[in-house]
């Protein structure tokens, strides 16, 4: 749970994906590789998550063993424990329910929780959770996350759900103390190129970095 944490601190990007064909799966995840990113979320949001969620964990272990592949949009115990079953390396889920901590620190895997009021952060740390995805990102806002961080010092915020691409934006969340961003159709458009998903993830990598030495 702490390696994984620590890991999304070192590689703070994380692409959010679904598709039905396992091929086109697969070329998101090379693209987004190549553009550095070593931590990547699936999402079970379609009828093939679990069979193509298999896919992919047998891709990146042949490819990209370096690489850790996690499940999102978990709204449930038993979703969470389904993929639990499949090794999962982490889970993320776009709301809070507390039926799906104990299972996850079981099986000593990082649940990211999503969360939308002070209230249910709160009850995120209460069970344990470390990094707490602020969710939808561009409602809530980078005030939003400069005025919650000083109430929750021993929490990981990362933001997902309308995060854009550009130097000012992700500038913006790093410069209010965020760890990692999630980003999902802005990096991929419904027929995106894999050469500019690679391409606009270096781009952001090198915003991140240019943050991080003011």
């Amino acid at each position: 749970m702490e390696k994984t944490l620590n890991y999304i601190e070192k590689h703070p990007v994380i692409p959010v994906f679904y598709h039905d064909n396992p091929e086109v799966c697969k070329k998101a995840l090379k693209a987004s590789y190549d553009g550095g990113v070593r931590v990547f979320e699936f999402v079970n949001r379609g009828a093939n998550a679990i069979s193509n969620f298999e896919i992919l964990q047998q891709y990146k272990d042949q490819y990209f063993p370096d690489l850790k592949l996690g499940i999102g949009t978990i709204k449930s115990r038993e979703q969470a424990e389904a993929f639990l079953n499949l090794n999962t390396d982490f889970l993320v889920s776009p709301v809070f329910d507390a039926d799906i901590a104990p299972i996850a620190n079981q099986n000593g895997k990082l649940w990211i929780p999503g969360c939308m009021t002070p209230s249910e952060i709160n009850q995120a740390e209460k069970a344990n959770c470390k990094l707490i995805k602020l969710f939808p990102g561009d409602l809530l806002g980078t005030k939003f996350l400069k005025a919650i961080k000083p109430l929750f010092p021993g929490l990981k915020f990362m933001p997902t759900g309308g995060v854009k691409l550009n130097k000012e934006n992700i500038h913006s969340w790093f410069e209010a103390g965020v760890t990692s961003v999630g980003l999902g159709s802005s990096l991929f458009p419904a027929d995106f190129d894999t050469a500019e998903v690679t391409n606009q993830l270096k781009k952001v990598f090198s915003y991140i970095e240019e943050v991080r030495k003011l």
